[in-house]
């Protein structure tokens, strides 16, 4: 392959395409939006179920349509606004244009709230649900990890403390992404360097989606980790060795059976969150482009406000949109959206 590329590469004429160069082209010249690219990109990543549907149904236009139907209401509004700014005197301009901008100003305002608000479960399908591994000491955090990914991720030892740092492992549970991070054992005094896993374990677990508290007593987290608002689930490990513990899930790394039951669990605790119609928002910058134009739309909704305020906030609602799909000002993004391309996409 290597051979025939520089084949062809000795051409005149010829060279190699510049990575995501095709996509960039056929949004340069009006083929697709930038949706339509990011869901392209997001195909070309996927590794689950979930976000190939998700990124599909992106690329597909989903929700360039969406966005282009919003912004053919948001102009509807603008012409009833300016229509009633400039001719005013006109006999078939109505008289009071206020209640009905209002109304179609609100429908708007909620219709894009909804896709703001699925867009927290599109971007966890497209980065993947992270669940943070917790517990003291030897309490099998690490042999659990490496049940659940069925290969040696991380090191286990009956020394203390064996883990220093932060592990993670991809996981497909029913075609959902899910990072599972292993953690340092809780625990006062040890090193510096075990300190500081401890510190970054704490700190990645107050973003985590969902943290899993193993003791082999069965034994409740500490406040402090309760206090991390974090959903919880209890595990008590080493299941094979002592009874089972009423109210808290058991699991045994020597038992597959029980590991097996844990995944299952594990599943349909994913499904429950992020499963339902794929979202259309599954970025930040798609999100905060949809947020600017929720704002706008807010600061347009006043009563008392006067006619030009009210243009003026539709139109930077409409601009917003405008970036969103990629008609106007998105030069400082296309590089970093087309350079994760594979070359020649």
């Amino acid at each position: 392959m290597a051979a025939f590329l520089g084949f062809l590469g000795d051409l005149p004429g010829l060279r190699l395409a510049e990575a995501g160069e095709f996509t960039r082209r056929a949004f340069e010249n009006g083929r697709i939006d930038l949706t339509e690219a990011e869901g392209l990109g997001d195909l070309i990543a996927a590794e689950t179920e979930a976000q190939r549907r998700q990124a599909l149904r992106l690329a597909g236009g989903a929700f360039r349509e969406r966005a282009e139907d919003w912004r053919r209401r948001l102009i509807d509004l603008r012409a009833h606004i300016e229509a009633d700014l400039d001719f005013s005197d006109e006999d078939d301009v109505p008289d009071d244009l206020s209640h009905e901008v209002g109304v179609g100003i609100a429908n708007l305002r909620k219709e894009m709230e909804r896709e703001l608000s699925a867009g927290q479960r599109g971007e966890r399908v497209r980065d993947g649900l992270e669940v943070v591994v917790l517990g003291p000491p030897n309490a099998g955090k690490s042999s659990l990890v490496n049940a659940l990914a069925e290969r040696e991720v991380a090191i286990v030892t009956d020394i203390p403390g064996t883990t220093r740092d932060l592990l993670e492992v991809r996981l497909d549970l029913g075609g959902y992404a899910v990072l599972l991070v292993d953690t340092a054992g809780l625990r006062e005094g040890g090193d510096v360097i075990e300190a500081e896993g401890i510190r970054r374990g704490r700190a990645r677990a107050t973003a985590a989606d969902l943290i899993l508290w193993l003791d082999e007593n069965g034994n409740a987290p500490p406040q402090d980790v309760l206090a991390l608002g974090v959903p919880v689930m209890r595990l008590r490990t080493k299941a094979d060795l002592a009874g089972i513990s009423e109210g808290v899930k058991a699991v045994s790394v020597r038992d597959r059976t029980s590991v097996d039951r844990l995944l299952d669990l594990l599943t349909r605790e994913v499904a429950s969150r992020l499963g339902g119609e794929s979202p259309l928002v599954s970025r930040a910058r798609q999100r905060d482009c949809l947020s600017r134009a929720v704002a706008a739309l807010r600061n347009a909704e006043g009563k008392a406000l006067p006619a030009e305020v009210v243009a003026d906030n539709l139109r930077q609602a409409g601009d917003a949109l405008g970036r969103l799909t990629g008609r106007i000002d998105i030069e400082e993004v296309l590089g970093s959206i087309f350079s994760t391309f594979c070359i020649g996409k």
